[in-house]
């Protein structure tokens, strides 16, 4: 059972705003870096929905083209400016932190009523968010963090990240990412498990009451999965990382994350969904889940495809028994491969992955 959430009230932001202003220029200088890593349907889609969260514009609200348009080319304008520009320290009060050392950060912001968090996501992109702290609860050995309404972020703004054994759970992060998946889903309107999972709500009427709830749902799908993230990282251990970090930019670093997220899942997501039998968040997983991932779990597609149209949940429930071992041998031989191959792995690698789906 999860310890008592721990809440407060926040002092005013505008007491904070040398560490706000540090943090957003931070998340600038990333967002320079590493703004181009997207194609460029993904890159428009997120610098819009980036525009609406700087400007506060409701979901619901059509975007000022011009308005979005002169935005656009200024802050393009302003990241080729910081391109080779080092990250700043965080000053929190009369103290200067490291911007990577969140853990220090959060020990004085947590007070005031705001948490902070760094990292690095794919292709080793740097990435840094503060927001306001809903509640922070202990739960199984893990310290669950949730953040609601956020006053720095960058273009990435993960949902959901983890760091040692605590797990950072930004709300707003994931409600526009649903939004965003809602949004691309509009564009074509597809008969597939976005649409299932839309089903599950009322978008047609009521749209923030619909996105309130599915934000609400999905908070704990995001719960589940990063705590086998961290359960997988316990049985990986940190040679996993240095591993990712030699594999930065290639097709081998996209197909060995996707068998650290299918192991992740099948230690905790996919157990969790199917013991609540939690419908829409079934759906949103798959609807979630990249054609990388699809292509190495071929059985968990055609599993899901019969669960969909009969209701039956045998075949889920028997993969998901199987899986968790099929994922970790296959990190497992991952490893040994890098360690006897080195930087010349990336073969290899692709070739064992694709030669041991499930």
């Amino acid at each position: 059972m999860a310890a008592p959430a721990h809440t407060t009230t926040p002092v005013n932001i505008s007491e904070l705003l040398p560490t706000l202003d540090a943090v957003r220029a931070n998340c600038h200088i990333a967002d320079a870096k590493h703004a181009t890593d997207y194609t460029l349907c993904v890159y428009l889609l997120k610098m819009r929905e980036y525009f609406r969260w700087e400007r506060d514009i409701a979901f619901s609200a059509a975007l000022p083209h011009n308005d979005l348009t002169h935005w656009l080319t200024q802050r393009e304008s302003r990241w080729e400016s910081l391109q080779e520009k080092g990250f700043s320290q965080v000053p929190v009060l009369d103290r200067q932190h490291d911007p990577f050392d969140a853990e220090a950060i959060n020990e004085a912001l947590n007070e005031l009523g705001y948490v902070y968090s760094s990292g690095y996501g794919h292709n080793l992109k740097p990435m840094f968010f503060l927001g306001a702290l809903e509640s922070r609860t202990t739960h199984g050995g893990y310290s669950l963090v949730v953040s609601g309404r956020e006053f720095a972020r960058d273009l990435a703004s993960p949902p959901a990240m983890s760091q040692g054994n605590t797990i950072f759970v930004r709300r707003e992060s994931l409600r526009r990412m649903l939004w965003e998946k809602i949004e691309e889903w509009r564009w074509n309107r597809p008969a597939n498990a976005m649409q299932s999972a839309l089903d599950c709500y009322d978008f047609d009427t009521s749209v923030d009451q619909s996105l309130n709830a599915m934000t609400d749902n999905e908070l704990q799908s995001a719960i589940l999965h990063e705590i086998g993230e961290v359960q997988a990282g316990e049985l990986l251990g940190s040679e996993w990382e240095s591993m990712l970090a030699s594999l930065s930019h290639s097709k081998a670093e996209i197909v060995v994350r996707a068998v650290r997220d299918h192991l992740a899942d099948a230690l905790s997501t996919l157990p969790g969904l199917l013991a609540d039998m939690n419908i829409a968040s079934l759906h949103f997983y798959m609807a979630n889940m990249t054609n990388m991932r699809k292509e190495l779990a071929p059985k968990l597609v055609a599993a899901y495809e019969i669960w969909a149209l009969s209701g039956d949940t045998q075949d889920l429930e028997e993969l998901a028994k199987e899986s968790a071992a099929h994922w970790q041998r296959l990190a497992e031989k991952i490893l040994e491969l890098y360690r006897e191959q080195g930087h010349e792995c990336h073969a290899s690698l692709i070739s064992l992955i694709e030669a041991n789906t499930l």
